[in-house]
């Protein structure tokens, strides 16, 4: 399950794809590696009873899940006008950090991740068993298939940016990877809409 989660192309996919591009393949595991932090912190919520606190505030966690859908919305919206201005002669990456918290910001407003981390994950866990042994075994699973994934992508990335001196394929390139984050993200919503 880990490991599908960690290849199938999302939100968290397109921005370390897009970083990749733009950066090269060192720096989108920055991203990456901001994306696996931030599923540090929702397995330690799915661990502590976040699924229990869902159920209990279904209000609360739609409103969350619209919240999130509405920033991955903003940020394909940022991602499709790159195609227009991208100079791959300038492949300078910003601050570390910036990279960084960008994979962080994205994974905790990641309707997917919610879902992931709060509906599914528990139904794994076992109450009889020590929960700090779980969530240990969680993380360790989560965070090497998660950046194993990441790191393919990033790498296949990094060796397509010759296609991106085309100006009309990197177009059309960011256009279709900013409709995939959003078109992932309304998936994830609408699959878990009550």
């Amino acid at each position: 399950m880990f490991l599908a989660g960690g290849l199938t192309p999302g939100p968290a996919v397109m921005l370390v794809v897009t970083c990749s591009i733009r950066y090269g393949f060192a720096p989108a595991l920055l991203a990456a590696l901001g994306v696996c932090a931030a599923n540090l912190v929702w397995t330690t919520l799915a661990v502590a009873g976040a699924a229990a606190l869902s159920r209990a505030f279904p209000t609360a966690f739609a409103l969350l899940k619209l919240g999130g859908l509405a920033f991955v919305i903003y940020l394909g919206v940022r991602m499709a006008r790159q195609g227009d201005a991208i100079d791959l002669s300038r492949r300078e990456p910003p601050p570390r950090g910036q990279l960084f918290a960008s994979g962080l910001a994205l994974q905790f407003a990641n309707p997917n991740a919610l879902v992931y981390f709060g509906g599914m994950l528990p139904a794994y866990l076992d109450p009889a068993r020590p929960p700090l042994l779980q969530a240990l075994i969680v993380m360790v699973s989560v965070t090497t298939t998660e950046l194993f994934g990441l790191a393919i992508y990033a790498a296949s990335a990094d060796a397509l940016v010759r296609r991106f001196t085309s100006h009309g394929f990197a177009v059309v390139f960011f256009r279709v990877a900013a409709l995939a984050m959003i078109a992932s993200a309304a998936l994830g919503l609408y699959t878990t809409w009550r």
